[in-house]
Formats: structure tokens, sequence, C-alpha cells
């Protein structure tokens, strides 16, 4: 018997059975959109988290105040440590590997303007904030370069907080009032929207010395550096520790380059994907359990026609070889049908649901698929041995 031969028979064997053949490989189906479904939604929230991150640029390295052992952000507790200071930031601006610096300090504080007032979060900023996080200016200007220590009392919106306060009003050289001091509007800053739970809209920016007045405080939270894009990372954080321990005496803060966060959560992230395609294998092993039983059926079924073929000749060997391919094909159909199923679906939802972040792996989807086929070869191993075994004058007899 030929392969075609083979192919064809077991083509035949699937057929007989339309209903059984269709339930058989709807449990691999559904087990194969399941996990191209879940790892879409994970793959897709995973670049979409590192695309927030990374739309304010890559080549940046934060600066916080502690010493801290543990990866990612310091947890921002000060205690008795030197604070970084808005002198600190100049002194590492004029690093010949530093393209912009810029010292921030955040806060809440009541805006007011006219008879209008919310409460929204405050931005101490360098003039160079702009620059280093690739933040547009909508209308007007970003805060200009004065003295640092001694700005003047200027304001820039957020898009939302123009809206809310001036209305369709030009708000540029408006005074808005942030706390118990007045400030002279000079810009509204683009649309921005939602970055990782922050309203970036809501928001108004203030110089930084302005803001630590505002809020009674002595250092800045974090001091930002935009390096230049051919310098090695590890270089500009060996320079920016000498400047800093020169001026400190001691390493008393915590350099964290962008580069080792996206590491980081990027790890995270693969993790939480390959956890959810771990779930969608669950309904793939509920098929596995399901073809198992089907190929089982088949051979309590075909008792008689195994032995004609071992009659007509047919070795053990060829009587497996028909069994496991019968369950291959089986498995092979569910799989690629559940592959179409997932991907149309994982298609519409990107397509009817505005902004959810879904993105096929095909990675993951190309793994599925072998995975039904492995299914198939394992589900076909027992009957097949069970069907090679079979007496052939007493499978006749079951004629």
């Amino acid at each position: 018997m030929h392969f075609a031969d083979a192919l064809r028979f077991a083509r035949r064997a699937l057929t007989a059975h339309p209903m059984r053949t269709l339930l058989s490989a709807s449990g691999i189906a559904v087990g194969i959109a399941a996990v191209i479904l879940l790892t879409a939604i994970g793959d897709g929230i995973h670049r979409f988290v590192l695309a927030e991150f990374t739309q304010f640029g890559t080549h940046l390295l934060t600066i916080t105040p502690g010493k801290t052992s543990t990866h990612g952000a310091s947890v921002g507790s000060i205690g008795s440590v030197r604070l970084l200071t808005i002198d600190d930031a100049v002194a590492l601006g004029r690093s010949p590997l530093v393209r912009h610096v810029n010292a921030g300090v955040m806060g809440n504080a009541e805006v007011r303007a006219g008879s209008r007032s919310r409460r929204v979060t405050v931005y101490g900023e360098g003039p160079a904030f702009a620059q280093a996080f690739n933040m547009r200016v909508a209308s007007g200007r970003f805060l200009p370069a004065d003295d640092l220590n001694n700005p003047r009392a200027y304001v820039v919106l957020g898009s939302k907080v123009r809206s809310e306060l001036f209305g369709r009003a030009n708000p540029l050289g408006a005074t808005l009032q942030v706390g118990t001091s007045r400030f002279r509007v000079i810009g509204v800053m683009e649309s921005k929207g939602q970055v990782l739970g922050f309203d970036l809209d809501d928001t108004v920016y203030i110089p930084t010395a302005r803001a630590l007045e505002l809020f009674n405080r002595e250092g800045v939270m974090e001091i930002h550096i935009a390096y230049r894009p051919d310098v090695p990372v590890d270089a500009v954080m060996a320079d920016m520790r000498r400047i800093l321990v020169a001026r400190h005496g001691r390493e008393d803060f915590t350099l964290t380059p962008q580069q080792q966060m996206l590491d980081t959560l990027s790890t995270v992230l693969a993790v939480l994907t390959f956890a959810v395609a771990a779930l969608g294998g669950i309904s793939l092993l509920v098929g596995a359990v399901g073809m198992v039983t089907l190929m089982h059926i088949a051979v309590a079924e075909r008792v008689a026609e195994i032995g004609l073929l071992t009659a007509l000749g047919a070795t053990r060997a060829r009587i497996r070889t028909l069994f496991l391919m019968e369950s291959t094909l089986l498995a092979t159909l569910g799989g690629l049908t559940g592959l179409a199923l997932g991907a149309g679906i994982a298609w519409l939802l990107k397509t009817a649901v505005s902004g959810l972040p879904v993105n096929v792996p095909w990675n993951y989807a190309l793994g599925a698929l072998i995975a039904s086929v492995l299914i198939g070869l394992a589900a076909g191993v027992v009957p097949a041995l069970r069907a090679a075994r079979l007496n052939p004058v007493e499978a006749l007899r079951a004629e």
C-alpha cells in the first residue's frame, strides 16, 4: 500500500463518520483557538506596554536619591541621604555625553482660572523636559531657559486642563493660580492621553524651583539624563557616577538606565504571555483526551475491517501506520481550523474594539499547530498498537 493509498484510506475513515469526526476535531480546534486568542492578547499587552515606555525615547537614564540594590525604579525614600538638587542636574548637564538633563518633581495641587478650578497633577520640570521626553507643544512654547534656581512664574498646560479651564478661549497670556502662587500661561502641550494610568493631559508644567517652593521640598525626586545615542550606556553611567560622587562624597544615589527597566519589564510580560498560553493549553489537553477516546472507539467498531486488511496481506506495521495517519490527519485538520478560528477572532477583536492591544504571536500559533499534530500521533499510538495485535481470524469472525 502506497502513501497516497494510506492517506486516502484515512480520509475515507474520517468521512464515514462525519459527526464523530467533527466533534473530535472541534476539541482540538477549540484548544488551538484558545491558545492563539490568549497569547494574542498577552503579546498585544506586551507590545503596548513597551510602546508606552519607549515613546519618550530609549536613550534615557534616571537618577534617584538613595542607594538601592534592586532592579527598576527607586522606592523614592530619601531618609538621611543627601538630596538631589537642581545644582546636581546642572553639573551633570556639563558632561559631553549628555544631550539633555532635567530635574523633576511632582505633586498634586488645585489650579484656578477665573471662576473655574480643578485638582490636577503638577510637574515641576526644567526647560529641557520637552526635548528629553519627545513632548510636543501644540501652541505657545515650553518653559524657557531661565535661571534654574530663580525662574519666572510661567506655566504650560496639558490639553485637558486647557479645555476644562479655558474652554475655546485662547489661554496664552492668561493668569493661572497653582496652589497659592500665580503663573502666566505660555503654552499648551499636545494631547498624550493615558500612559500607564497617568493622564498626561490633565497636568500643568511649572519650573522645578517653583514646584519645590509649592510643595515645600528641598530636593528633586528624579534627574533624567538624555544621553547621546552613539555612546554606550555604561560609559554614561560611569561619568554620571563620577560627577555625583565628587559632589556628594559617596554614592548615595541610584542610576537606572531605561533599557534595564525595559528588559525587566519585557521578561515579566514574556512570562505572562507564556502563562496564558499554558492556560489555553489546558483546552488543548481536553481535546487530546477526546481524540484518544475516539480512536479507541474506532478500533472497536472496525475489528472486521482490520481482520480483512490482515487477510489481504497488510502487515502489523502497516495497520499501525494507517491508524496513526488517521489520528494525525484528524488532529491536523482540527489544528488548522483552530488556527484560522483563533486568528480570525483576534482580528475581529482588534477591528471592533478600538484600543484593544491584540497581536497574534505566530511563533505560539505555529507551536500550537505542531502540538496538535503531535497530539494526533500520541492519541493514535495505543489504539494503533491494539489494532495491530488483533488476531485476523478472530477479527474476521466479528463480521
